[in-house]
């Protein structure tokens, strides 16, 4: 990864599991070309680690803060992570 990469971790709250929310992220994150992967927590939330650009990492943020039609976002808490190059491309879902 160049030195004008980022890698974070999303976790996505509200009405996300049940609701398509991941498949539909894979989607948008390998449109826009970032790495990483995403799951479903215990506690109903969705965990995202991505590493991209900051104009990818942007648009995947843009993409979380909604969803897909079915979703209700309450909260998108984003966090730096170390890292990125060990992340998956494409980006994939984690069980």
């Amino acid at each position: 990864m160049d030195e004008q990469a980022r890698s974070v971790e999303i976790v996505v709250r509200g009405r996300v599991q049940g609701v398509g929310f991941r498949y539909s992220t894979v989607d948008e994150a390998r449109a826009v070309g970032v790495r990483g992967w995403i799951r479903n927590e215990a506690d109903g939330s969705v965990r995202i680690a991505a590493a991209g650009t900051p104009e990818q990492i942007e648009a995947l943020k843009r993409w979380c803060g909604h969803g897909p039609a079915r979703a209700r976002v309450d909260d998108l808490e984003v966090v730096p992570r170390d890292g990125g190059s060990d992340l998956p491309l494409p980006f994939e879902v984690r069980r």
